[in-house]
């Protein structure tokens, strides 16, 4: 996912063979100005991530749709070849793969209007948003615009760190973050990731803000942390939420285990964020997981809802929480536990106050690639969330392997309580995104299929094969289905974008 770090201390090919599943890599805006769009030009569908998607797919013809086309995915990065979801406007669709490559293509029949090349092969979950004339992505370590209509490139930005987001863009800025990590997907020393504001016309930086201290803790030459892995979310005013990645390194060191070479909570590692959108100020911070000795990223876009005249935004991660927050103080209304916990919840706050002896090593549920692991949709009633049930064995304060075989789940929260629904279990792990539908709830599984499952009890109505495993969400237009198949690994797999529609 695209998400995941190789500090989280896995090749993903690796565990493709060591748990029998795959690896994963990890509606229009009302800021743009053209009136006419009609699509979803961000990769959350709009900018408070609802990633409730507009369409004519729903329960009673959802089992009309066939394959329209397939066009081949020719880029590779470290994990695999697409992570990413892609964007449709006015009939196109827009598309980036893990070499950072970009492709417009005709929705109806797949072919190519433009394509630009940049081959700077990502880990993702990298991706597009398309606003005001412009398409704006990344490469593994620069921002860019393109021209919408001709690919053409209108500016690119270096920025100080490896960058694996989809921007997106409001009132004239482009937001868009590194990690600390190498191009390879390995943290490194003494990088913090840091969240930006671009200008969106010239991409010259208005503004950054670190998401961990420059002098991390007091150990820049062993610690790192931060970042964004997810698109930042953006409220009517303009506020900015995102949601941050680890602290590291994990566990610990041998010599300074259970992270105790980062002392205290390790803020704003794994927590959510609300920053002023002209300044960058941070205005509050909520941290899920203080003093993260387990790699338990709080990474997901927050989705934005409004529930009994409250306003509140709702994170999630690789804890296995799921955590609505009150816009306007910063505190929880209500946490939410999903996915398989066997009782190590509390071990990070253990080993901040130096405990240690309460922590147990042995199996510990979320693992490294556990949790929710990809962001959640919202029909503004109820969030659905993809979950992957995956262990990891702590064997002592400075070593973490992976374990169990992964599974997934699909699980449905009432926002106003928190409360669970249903949960739908699946064989193999959710590594994509949710996307909502009408009276549908869009999933996929590592091993290459698409569930579609009914929002009101998690009956399963239909699936789709595609041709190989996938750590992608899909996207909705009209009558049509997209879906990024970008993980190939097994003899005769194919990576392609396909396209269902309904009829066929």
């Amino acid at each position: 996912m695209s998400m995941l770090s190789k500090l989280r201390g896995l090749s993903l090919l690796a565990v493709a063979v060591a748990v029998g599943a795959l690896a994963v890599g990890c509606g229009s805006s009302s800021s743009s100005s053209d009136v006419n769009l009609v699509g979803n030009g961000f990769p959350n569908v709009e900018l408070e991530s609802s990633r409730e998607a507009k369409g004519s797919i729903d329960s009673s013809n959802v089992s009309q749709l066939k394959e329209a086309w397939s066009v081949p995915i020719e880029g590779t990065g470290v994990y695999g070849s697409y992570a990413s979801t892609p964007v449709i406007v006015n009939g196109v669709v827009y598309s980036q793969d893990l070499e950072s490559n970009v492709s417009a293509l005709n929705l109806e029949n797949g072919e190519t209007i433009w394509s630009t090349k940049f081959e700077s092969p990502s880990h993702g979950p990298n991706g597009l948003t398309v606003d005001e004339g412009h398409v704006y992505g990344a490469t593994s370590a620069s921002a860019f615009a393109l021209d919408q209509k001709t690919g053409k490139k209108l500016w690119e930005t270096q920025l100080k760190g490896a960058v694996d987001i989809a921007p997106v863009s409001n009132q004239g800025r482009v937001y868009v973050s590194t990690v600390p990590e190498t191009p390879n997907a390995e943290y490194e020393a003494g990088l913090v990731g840091t969240l930006y504001a671009l200008d969106a016309k010239t991409g010259k930086t208005l503004w950054e803000f670190d998401t961990v201290p420059k002098d991390l803790w007091g150990d820049p030459g062993t610690n790192s942390g931060g970042g964004l892995w997810y698109p930042p979310s953006i409220d009517k005013e303009g506020n900015v939420y995102a949601g941050t990645g680890n602290p590291a390194p994990l566990p610990g060191t041998a010599n300074k285990p259970w992270g105790s070479g980062r002392p205290g909570d390790n803020r704003y590692a794994d927590s959510m964020v609300k920053l002023d959108p002209k300044t960058g100020k941070l205005i509050w911070y909520y941290q899920q997981t203080p003093h993260n000795i387990y790699d338990w990223d709080f990474q997901n876009s927050p989705v934005l809802e409004k529930v009994g005249g409250k306003e509140i935004a709702i994170g999630s991660g690789k804890s296995g929480w799921v955590v609505a927050i009150d816009t306007k103080t910063g505190k929880p209304v209500w946490k939410t536990p999903v996915g398989v916990h066997n009782g190590h919840d509390k071990d990070p706050i253990y080993a901040m106050r130096g405990e240690y002896s309460k922590i147990k090593p042995g199996e510990v549920f979320p693992g490294e690639l556990g949790g929710v692991i990809a962001p959640i949709a919202s029909d503004g009633k109820t969030v659905y969330v993809p979950i992957v049930n995956h262990s990891m064995t702590v064997r002592s304060g400075s070593e973490i392997t992976e374990e169990s075989t992964a599974t997934g789940e699909v699980v449905a929260i009432d926002i106003a309580t928190g409360k669970i629904k249903w949960n739908r279990e699946l064989e193999q792990p959710a590594y994509g995104a949710t996307l909502v539908v009408n009276d549908l709830v869009f999933a996929t599984t590592a091993d290459g299929v698409i569930h579609a499952l009914k929002a009101e009890t998690g009956g399963e109505v239909w699936q789709a094969a595609l041709p190989s495993g996938t750590n992608a969400g899909v996207m909705v237009s009209e009558d049509m289905l997209l879906a990024g198949a970008g993980l190939p690994v097994a003899e005769g797999q194919k990576a392609k974008l396909v396209a269902f529609k309904l009829g066929g």
